[in-house]
Protein backbone atom coordinates (compact mmCIF):
# COMPACT_ATOMS: atom_id res chain seq x y z
CA UNK A 1 0.00 0.00 0.00
CA UNK A 2 1.45 3.41 -0.90
CA UNK A 3 2.48 5.71 1.94
CA UNK A 4 1.08 9.24 1.70
CA UNK A 5 1.20 12.20 4.07
CA UNK A 6 -2.47 11.92 5.03
CA UNK A 7 -3.99 14.46 7.44
CA UNK A 8 -7.61 13.97 8.48
CA UNK A 9 -9.47 17.26 8.88
CA UNK A 10 -10.53 17.78 12.49
CA UNK A 11 -10.25 21.58 12.81
CA UNK A 12 -11.83 23.83 10.18
CA UNK A 13 -9.82 26.78 11.53
CA UNK A 14 -6.43 25.17 10.86
CA UNK A 15 -4.29 27.74 8.99
CA UNK A 16 -3.17 25.07 6.51
CA UNK A 17 -6.74 25.04 5.20
CA UNK A 18 -6.89 28.81 4.56
CA UNK A 19 -5.83 28.18 0.96
CA UNK A 20 -9.01 26.20 0.33
CA UNK A 21 -11.51 27.79 2.67
CA UNK A 22 -10.69 31.43 3.33
CA UNK A 23 -8.32 32.98 0.79
CA UNK A 24 -9.83 34.64 -2.28
CA UNK A 25 -8.53 34.05 -5.79
CA UNK A 26 -6.83 37.46 -5.70
CA UNK A 27 -5.18 36.68 -2.37
CA UNK A 28 -3.83 33.43 -3.81
CA UNK A 29 -2.27 35.37 -6.71
CA UNK A 30 -0.34 37.37 -4.06
CA UNK A 31 1.05 40.03 -6.37
CA UNK A 32 3.06 41.54 -3.49
CA UNK A 33 5.00 38.28 -3.14
CA UNK A 34 4.91 36.46 -6.51
CA UNK A 35 7.41 33.84 -5.34
CA UNK A 36 4.73 32.49 -3.00
CA UNK A 37 1.73 32.94 -5.30
CA UNK A 38 -0.61 29.96 -5.56
CA UNK A 39 -3.52 28.64 -7.58
CA UNK A 40 -6.05 25.88 -7.03
CA UNK A 41 -6.41 23.03 -9.54
CA UNK A 42 -9.56 20.90 -9.38
CA UNK A 43 -10.07 17.32 -10.63
CA UNK A 44 -7.50 14.64 -11.55
CA UNK A 45 -7.44 15.74 -15.20
CA UNK A 46 -6.60 19.38 -14.45
CA UNK A 47 -4.14 18.50 -11.69
CA UNK A 48 -2.41 15.98 -13.95
CA UNK A 49 -2.03 18.51 -16.75
CA UNK A 50 -0.65 21.05 -14.29
CA UNK A 51 1.91 18.50 -13.09
CA UNK A 52 2.81 17.69 -16.71
CA UNK A 53 3.48 21.40 -17.22
CA UNK A 54 5.93 21.41 -14.30
CA UNK A 55 3.73 23.04 -11.64
CA UNK A 56 4.74 22.30 -8.04
CA UNK A 57 2.06 20.94 -5.67
CA UNK A 58 1.84 22.40 -2.16
CA UNK A 59 -1.01 20.35 -0.67
CA UNK A 60 -4.14 18.39 -1.56
CA UNK A 61 -7.71 18.44 -0.28
CA UNK A 62 -9.86 15.45 -1.17
CA UNK A 63 -12.51 12.98 -0.20
CA UNK A 64 -11.03 10.14 1.82
CA UNK A 65 -12.28 7.50 -0.61
CA UNK A 66 -10.24 8.93 -3.47
CA UNK A 67 -6.85 8.47 -1.79
CA UNK A 68 -6.65 4.84 -2.85
CA UNK A 69 -8.86 5.41 -5.88
CA UNK A 70 -8.58 7.89 -8.74
CA UNK A 71 -6.25 10.20 -6.78
CA UNK A 72 -3.64 7.47 -6.37
CA UNK A 73 -1.77 7.99 -9.67
CA UNK A 74 -1.64 11.75 -8.98
CA UNK A 75 -0.37 11.35 -5.42
CA UNK A 76 2.25 8.86 -6.57
CA UNK A 77 3.84 11.68 -8.58
CA UNK A 78 3.99 14.19 -5.72
CA UNK A 79 6.08 12.77 -2.90
CA UNK A 80 5.38 13.69 0.75
CA UNK A 81 2.97 16.53 0.02
CA UNK A 82 0.28 17.05 2.72
CA UNK A 83 -3.03 15.44 1.77
CA UNK A 84 -5.99 16.76 3.79
CA UNK A 85 -8.89 14.32 3.77
CA UNK A 86 -12.51 14.23 4.88
CA UNK A 87 -15.88 12.94 3.76
CA UNK A 88 -17.75 14.82 1.03
CA UNK A 89 -20.20 16.51 3.42
CA UNK A 90 -17.33 17.86 5.52
CA UNK A 91 -15.50 19.20 2.45
CA UNK A 92 -18.62 20.96 1.20
CA UNK A 93 -19.03 22.55 4.63
CA UNK A 94 -15.39 23.64 4.62
CA UNK A 95 -15.17 25.05 1.10
CA UNK A 96 -18.77 26.09 0.49
CA UNK A 97 -19.02 24.18 -2.80
CA UNK A 98 -19.07 20.64 -4.16
CA UNK A 99 -15.62 19.50 -5.29
CA UNK A 100 -15.55 18.41 -8.91
CA UNK A 101 -14.20 14.85 -8.97
CA UNK A 102 -13.64 15.12 -5.22
CA UNK A 103 -10.18 16.69 -5.08
CA UNK A 104 -8.33 20.00 -5.09
CA UNK A 105 -4.62 20.74 -5.24
CA UNK A 106 -2.91 23.96 -4.19
CA UNK A 107 0.04 24.61 -6.50
CA UNK A 108 2.70 27.27 -6.89
CA UNK A 109 2.07 29.60 -9.81
CA UNK A 110 4.60 29.02 -12.58
CA UNK A 111 6.73 31.89 -13.80
CA UNK A 112 4.94 33.59 -16.67
CA UNK A 113 6.89 33.63 -19.96
CA UNK A 114 7.40 36.76 -22.03
CA UNK A 115 5.25 37.63 -25.01
CA UNK A 116 8.34 37.56 -27.21
CA UNK A 117 9.25 34.04 -26.11
CA UNK A 118 5.87 32.45 -26.80
CA UNK A 119 5.36 34.35 -30.05
CA UNK A 120 8.78 33.63 -31.52
CA UNK A 121 7.61 30.75 -33.73
CA UNK A 122 3.88 31.37 -33.57
CA UNK A 123 1.74 31.58 -36.70
CA UNK A 124 -1.67 32.24 -35.12
CA UNK A 125 -2.21 33.84 -31.71
CA UNK A 126 -5.33 34.91 -29.86
CA UNK A 127 -5.49 38.26 -28.09
CA UNK A 128 -8.10 38.66 -25.34
CA UNK A 129 -8.86 42.27 -24.48
CA UNK A 130 -10.31 42.49 -20.97
CA UNK A 131 -12.21 39.19 -21.10
CA UNK A 132 -13.52 39.11 -17.54
CA UNK A 133 -15.61 35.96 -17.14
CA UNK A 134 -13.56 32.93 -16.01
CA UNK A 135 -16.03 30.57 -17.69
CA UNK A 136 -15.57 32.31 -21.05
CA UNK A 137 -11.83 32.42 -20.54
CA UNK A 138 -11.65 28.69 -19.85
CA UNK A 139 -13.81 27.90 -22.88
CA UNK A 140 -11.60 30.07 -25.10
CA UNK A 141 -8.49 28.21 -23.94
CA UNK A 142 -10.18 24.88 -24.64
CA UNK A 143 -10.97 26.03 -28.18
CA UNK A 144 -7.47 27.46 -28.61
CA UNK A 145 -5.91 24.11 -27.72
CA UNK A 146 -8.25 22.16 -29.98
CA UNK A 147 -8.01 24.49 -32.98
CA UNK A 148 -4.27 25.08 -33.41
CA UNK A 149 -3.80 28.46 -31.74
CA UNK A 150 -0.10 28.79 -30.90
CA UNK A 151 -0.39 31.23 -27.98
CA UNK A 152 -2.89 33.35 -26.05
CA UNK A 153 -2.09 36.94 -25.10
CA UNK A 154 -4.09 38.75 -22.44
CA UNK A 155 -4.53 42.34 -21.34
CA UNK A 156 -3.85 43.07 -17.68
CA UNK A 157 -7.49 43.89 -16.85
CA UNK A 158 -8.85 40.49 -17.88
CA UNK A 159 -9.54 37.41 -15.80
CA UNK A 160 -6.74 35.10 -14.65
CA UNK A 161 -6.27 31.84 -16.63
CA UNK A 162 -5.32 30.14 -13.35
CA UNK A 163 -8.58 30.96 -11.55
CA UNK A 164 -10.11 27.70 -10.38
CA UNK A 165 -13.21 28.03 -12.56
CA UNK A 166 -11.23 29.00 -15.66
CA UNK A 167 -8.98 25.99 -15.15
CA UNK A 168 -11.91 23.63 -14.68
CA UNK A 169 -13.84 24.87 -17.72
CA UNK A 170 -10.69 24.70 -19.85
CA UNK A 171 -10.21 21.07 -18.71
CA UNK A 172 -6.59 21.95 -17.99
CA UNK A 173 -5.94 23.22 -21.52
CA UNK A 174 -4.58 26.40 -19.95
CA UNK A 175 -1.43 24.31 -19.46
CA UNK A 176 -1.32 23.17 -23.09
CA UNK A 177 -1.39 26.57 -24.81
CA UNK A 178 1.36 29.10 -23.90
CA UNK A 179 0.02 32.40 -22.57
CA UNK A 180 1.34 35.72 -21.35
CA UNK A 181 0.13 39.20 -20.50
CA UNK A 182 0.70 42.07 -22.88
CA UNK A 183 2.77 44.98 -21.52
CA UNK A 184 0.91 47.85 -19.88
CA UNK A 185 3.51 50.51 -20.70
CA UNK A 186 3.01 50.66 -24.47
CA UNK A 187 0.18 50.34 -27.03
CA UNK A 188 -0.08 46.64 -27.67
CA UNK A 189 -1.41 46.61 -31.26
CA UNK A 190 1.72 48.34 -32.67
CA UNK A 191 3.76 46.10 -30.38
CA UNK A 192 2.31 43.01 -32.08
CA UNK A 193 2.96 44.60 -35.47
CA UNK A 194 6.59 45.03 -34.41
CA UNK A 195 6.68 41.30 -33.63
CA UNK A 196 5.60 40.57 -37.18
CA UNK A 197 1.85 40.03 -36.74
CA UNK A 198 -1.05 41.47 -38.66
CA UNK A 199 -3.97 42.05 -36.32
CA UNK A 200 -7.59 41.05 -36.98
CA UNK A 201 -10.21 42.68 -34.71
CA UNK A 202 -13.37 40.61 -34.38
CA UNK A 203 -16.07 43.29 -34.59
CA UNK A 204 -19.24 44.18 -36.47
CA UNK A 205 -18.62 47.35 -38.48
CA UNK A 206 -19.47 48.64 -41.92
CA UNK A 207 -15.87 48.11 -43.03
CA UNK A 208 -15.62 44.55 -41.64
CA UNK A 209 -14.47 41.79 -43.98
CA UNK A 210 -15.95 38.31 -43.77
CA UNK A 211 -14.02 35.78 -41.73
CA UNK A 212 -13.49 33.68 -44.86
CA UNK A 213 -11.78 36.53 -46.74
CA UNK A 214 -8.77 35.01 -48.62
CA UNK A 215 -6.37 37.72 -47.42
CA UNK A 216 -6.77 36.58 -43.82
CA UNK A 217 -5.83 33.00 -44.56
CA UNK A 218 -2.81 34.11 -46.54
CA UNK A 219 -1.32 36.15 -43.71
CA UNK A 220 1.79 34.32 -42.48
CA UNK A 221 1.30 35.59 -38.91
CA UNK A 222 -2.06 36.72 -37.60
CA UNK A 223 -3.27 37.88 -34.18
CA UNK A 224 -7.01 37.26 -33.68
CA UNK A 225 -8.29 39.97 -31.34
CA UNK A 226 -11.40 39.32 -29.21
CA UNK A 227 -13.08 41.76 -26.85
CA UNK A 228 -14.74 41.76 -23.47
CA UNK A 229 -18.23 40.46 -22.82
CA UNK A 230 -20.96 42.93 -23.69
CA UNK A 231 -18.98 45.90 -24.97
CA UNK A 232 -16.61 44.01 -27.25
CA UNK A 233 -13.37 45.62 -28.37
CA UNK A 234 -12.48 49.20 -27.52
CA UNK A 235 -12.94 51.55 -30.51
CA UNK A 236 -9.27 52.57 -30.40
CA UNK A 237 -8.24 48.93 -30.58
CA UNK A 238 -10.37 48.35 -33.66
CA UNK A 239 -8.98 51.50 -35.26
CA UNK A 240 -5.39 50.31 -34.77
CA UNK A 241 -5.89 46.77 -36.12
CA UNK A 242 -5.02 45.84 -39.70
CA UNK A 243 -8.35 44.08 -40.32
CA UNK A 244 -11.83 44.28 -38.87
CA UNK A 245 -13.47 40.88 -39.22
CA UNK A 246 -17.07 39.69 -38.88
CA UNK A 247 -18.66 36.27 -38.60
CA UNK A 248 -21.64 36.10 -41.01
CA UNK A 249 -24.85 35.38 -39.07
CA UNK A 250 -28.48 34.78 -39.93
CA UNK A 251 -31.98 35.28 -38.44
CA UNK A 252 -31.10 38.81 -37.35
CA UNK A 253 -28.57 37.65 -34.76
CA UNK A 254 -25.97 40.36 -34.42
CA UNK A 255 -23.40 38.81 -32.09
CA UNK A 256 -22.10 35.65 -30.45
CA UNK A 257 -20.82 35.01 -26.96
CA UNK A 258 -17.07 35.66 -27.00
CA UNK A 259 -16.27 32.00 -26.30
CA UNK A 260 -18.47 30.83 -29.19
CA UNK A 261 -17.02 33.52 -31.48
CA UNK A 262 -13.51 32.43 -30.58
CA UNK A 263 -14.18 28.84 -31.66
CA UNK A 264 -15.53 29.96 -35.04
CA UNK A 265 -12.64 32.40 -35.55
CA UNK A 266 -9.96 29.91 -34.54
CA UNK A 267 -11.36 27.21 -36.81
CA UNK A 268 -11.57 29.46 -39.85
CA UNK A 269 -8.40 31.51 -39.41
CA UNK A 270 -6.04 28.62 -38.71
CA UNK A 271 -6.81 26.95 -42.03
CA UNK A 272 -3.86 26.81 -44.40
Amino acid sequence: MPTYNLIEITDFAAPELDIYARLTENQLVNRADPQNALFIAESPLVIGRALDAGCEPVSFLMETKHVLGKAGPILDRCGPVPVFTAEESVLCQLTGFHLTRGMLCAMRRPKEPTVEAICQNARRVAVLENVMNPTNLGAIFRSAAALSIDAVLLTQAGSDPLYRRALRVSMGNVFLVPWAHLPEDRPWVPYLNDLGFKTAAMALRDDSVSIDHPALREEPRLAIVLGTEGDGLAPQTIAQCDYTVRIPMSHGVDSLNVAAASAVAFYELTKR
